[in-house]
């Protein structure tokens, strides 16, 4: 098999287009493109794969790219200490198409009962991208004003990670990481329910936390924070040993239900998830937490069991995060941005409600056979 590679224009078309690191030679690069090529076909020949398999030059290019600039960086050199150095752009040649043929021609994958093509997964995906689209617009990571967007943005990308999980064959894998998206979204409800007490009180939370863990760079700070901490917690009847759980859910106080009932505690079960409403998932988010920590459901589990089962409880948590995104989403934008918004929703989201509807339906009947058996 002849593989071609690309010509000088191609690559330039191609080079303008990866966004490479101005402190990288393009000459240099296509230099050892060149060589790649010529170690490629010298594979291809020798039939090391035991099938022909097509290159695609800008993976390629994109190991060499990324092994040179690592060089560099580790080695504290630039072009010129290198340009002339035959070793090191054989190095650099030599390991690009090792990672190239090994990782993409032999790459190790769980087996997969479910492609990404089909609509169960396609179309949440298609739903999930465009939101991320959305959000990306938007500041982030500046918590005293965008701490409910920044949330909600970690909820979709873990729904989107779930779905790749799925198609991946990492289903067990899957419903782990359901059990941290199940955490945020329960957070944002009551983020959202609740208001400025609730987001304020996380906020402070989170400073708590960041003082427990040794994140605040001044000492004098730090011991203000836990001075804070103790005088809380003093307030609260709480004693030395509570103080973990009190720095991760004493934000729980600024919600009216939780000063009323006793029954509610500080911790996610008996205090978030019960305060959020989605006390019925506990369960699930119990069976969750013991894949998480490696218990035998996680190494003698039922692939066809754990995959509907996530596929579900990720639809779930989407529908809920989807209406939580849409009232922020909607009440901080124009007319004919929310038109297209509205537009978007009525084209999927029914199909999404179909496609759940089918998959529930499916995953009951299978489980009553099994019961049956």
């Amino acid at each position: 098999m002849q593989i071609k590679p690309l010509d000088k224009e191609q690559f330039d078309l191609v080079y303008s287009n990866l966004g490479v690191a101005s402190n990288l030679s393009k000459d240099y690069i296509y230099e050892c493109y060149g060589y790649a090529m010529e170690g490629a076909q010298a594979l291809l020949d020798s039939n090391i794969l035991g099938r022909a398999v097509p290159v695609n030059s800008v993976v390629l290019l994109l190991y060499i790219i990324n092994e040179y600039g690592y060089y560099l960086e580790s080695h504290q050199k630039s072009t010129d200490d290198i340009k002339d150095d035959e070793n090191v752009s054989s190095q650099i040649v030599s390991v690009a198409l090792d990672k190239y043929f090994t990782n993409e021609h032999l790459n190790f994958k769980n087996q997969s009962t479910i492609s990404k093509y089909s609509p169960i997964i396609s179309t949440l995906d298609i739903y999930l991208n465009f939101i991320l689209g959305v959000l990306k617009r938007y500041p982030r990571n500046n918590p005293q004003e965008t701490l409910t967007l920044d949330i909600t943005h970690k909820g979709f990308s873990m729904a989107k990670a779930i779905s790749e999980l799925i198609v991946d064959g990492f289903e067990t894998e899957a419903f782990s990481l359901w059990r941290t998206l199940h955490e945020t979204e329960c957070i944002l409800t009551l983020l959202r329910k609740y208001g400025e007490p609730a987001v304020k009180s996380y906020l402070k939370h989170i400073r708590y936390a960041m003082a427990y863990r040794g994140a605040i760079s001044s000492k004098e700070d730090t011991d203000k924070v836990f001075v804070d901490i103790k005088a809380e917690m003093a307030e609260l009847g709480l004693k030395s040993k509570d103080m973990k759980k009190f720095i991760e859910y004493g934000w729980l106080t600024a919600i009216p239900e939780y000063n009323k009932d006793p029954d509610f505690k500080f911790n996610f079960r008996d205090g978030v998830e019960r305060l959020s409403g989605l006390h019925q998932y506990a369960k699930m988010y119990e069976m969750a937490s013991e894949i998480a920590h490696s218990s035998p459901l996680l190494i003698y589990s039922r692939a066809s069991y754990y995959l509907h089962l996530s596929i579900l409880l990720v639809y779930e948590s989407f529908f809920r995060l989807e209406a939580l995104f849409a009232d922020i989403y909607l009440s901080r934008i124009g007319e004919e941005e929310a038109k297209r918004y509205i537009a978007m929703r009525n084209l999927y989201y029914r199909g999404l409600q179909s496609l759940y509807q089918r998959e529930q339906a499916m995953f009951n009947n299978a489980n009553k056979k099994r019961s049956a058996e």
